[in-house]
């Protein structure tokens, strides 16, 4: 008689995880009061024809917002987008760089974190990740530094913050700029710093899935007041404050947020650190049961991360030892009631784009600087970490899972073990 659930067994977890997102009568409010308002987009509390805000009185929900998040993150200034690619691509477009300039950017993250490069006639050098963290690996950035480096961005990749005492090192030593995508990052420490506060500036996603939502959504933060209302321009089309409405400074976007997205995320902003403190608490409780198994291991969670987000719970599978395939392992644990997954199934140079050079009209950077093409085969022997994250190793949770209790962690910890346990019935 089979044992696992996914032969016909009984599965560990019969009751589903905590729903996301999580959403009250305070959100519901707030909505309203947006709705009725009849004010639905920032500029509704502009002046005349030109563009502008009141400094006192009646404000908007995205320019309150903005304030709010930003201090919340030890920034003096938040830009608010419609989404956390839009906020990557405005922000490198506010540093105003040369065609071909080089941006260092792990291999092991979403596409958003080299497509804004390339938006900006870029070119993204990708650089392997830490194995203990699948952060940005310090040591490979110093490797890829060229002359035509112009930024090092990090991802605060899962909710852990990067090495930033290495990578800021390496920065200063070679005097250029950080950018930090905090997609993951909503309200994570490093050394009691917030993440997004230790760059140039800083990328967040309101996206569906991200530990703070409101559908779609993004923020620039930064401390540099220039950069800022570069930032705010170029989300207005090129629009600058105190100038008519239908002049135009430079080339930009409409990304603007509105005022009812802007709402729902200042009541998310209220309950982001209770959630944040308890994601790392169960995640913390679950590393304990995992870590005696054999066969997978967790992450390790670095001892100046003093917040982490936890937005993916991330361990290590050790396919060769197990002698079971990782894809038939996550097919396993879905069938005991554990909604893991592989995440990325290769590293982002060999998404088709990169490996076809399909970026504008088939072309490599316009105008790039280089005498050849950049050849994106090429990094597959230097991300060896990467590699073996997509192809075999990485498994990941999502963070609604860890919205629960130690008995939902216990569930996982058991389905785990089941299946290698019972790796025979495969």
């Amino acid at each position: 008689m089979s044992v696992l659930a996914i032969n016909g067994g009984t599965a560990v977890r019969q009751r589903p995880f905590p729903q996301w997102p999580v959403y009250d009568q305070r959100e519901e409010d707030a909505l309203i009061g947006v709705l009725r308002s009849g004010k639905w987009w920032r500029f509704a509390f502009g002046q005349g024809v030109e563009l502008a805000e009141p400094e006192q009185g009646e404000r908007s929900q995205v320019a309150s917002f903005q304030e709010e998040f930003a201090h919340y993150h030890d920034c003096k200034y938040g830009v608010a987008a419609a989404n956390g690619t839009g906020t990557l691509e405005i922000g490198i477009r506010a540093m105003r760089l040369d065609i071909g300039d080089e941006i260092i950017v792990p291999a092991y993250t979403y596409v958003a974190s080299s497509t804004c490069v390339l938006q900006n006639n870029l070119v993204p050098v990708f650089v392997d990740v830490d194995p203990n963290t699948y952060n940005i690996d310090p040591d490979c950035i110093e490797e890829a530094i060229t002359p035509r480096t112009r930024a090092i961005m990090v991802v605060h990749f899962g909710g852990q913050p990067a090495d930033m005492d290495a990578v800021t090192a390496i920065a200063k030593k070679h005097g250029i700029p950080v950018i930090e995508d905090a997609a993951h990052a909503h309200g994570c420490e490093w050394r009691g710093k917030k993440a997004g506060s230790m760059s140039l500036f800083s990328s967040f996603s309101f996206q569906a899935s991200k530990n703070m939502t409101c559908g779609e959504g993004g923020i620039i933060c930064t401390n540099d007041q220039a950069f800022a209302a570069e930032c705010d321009s170029l989300l207005w089309a090129g629009r600058k404050i105190g100038r008519p409405w239908y002049e135009f400074h430079s080339l930009g976007w409409n990304y603007r947020l509105t005022e009812f997205q802007a709402a729902l995320l200042r009541i998310q902003l209220q309950r982001l650190e209770e959630q944040i403190r308890h994601r790392q608490d169960m995640a913390r409780y679950l590393s304990t049961q995992i870590e005696v198994i054999d066969g997978v291991s967790p992450l390790i969670q670095d001892e100046r991360t003093t917040l982490h987000g936890y937005h993916i719970y991330m361990f290590r599978y050790d396919e060769p030892a197990v002698g079971l395939s990782r894809d038939k392992f996550i097919s396993a644990l879905a069938a005991e009631g554990i909604p893991a997954f592989g995440g990325y199934s290769f590293p982002l140079y060999k998404n088709p784009m990169f490996l076809n050079k399909q970026f504008i009209n088939g072309s490599f950077p316009l105008g790039t600087q280089y005498h050849e093409d950049m050849d994106y085969t090429s990094f597959e022997s230097k991300c060896p970490v990467s590699e073996r994250a997509c192809r075999y190793e990485a498994v990941w949770l999502p963070q609604n899972a860890f919205l629960g209790t130690r008995e939902d962690m216990d569930d996982i910890a058991r389905a785990i073990d089941k299946v290698i346990t019972n790796k025979h019935e495969l």
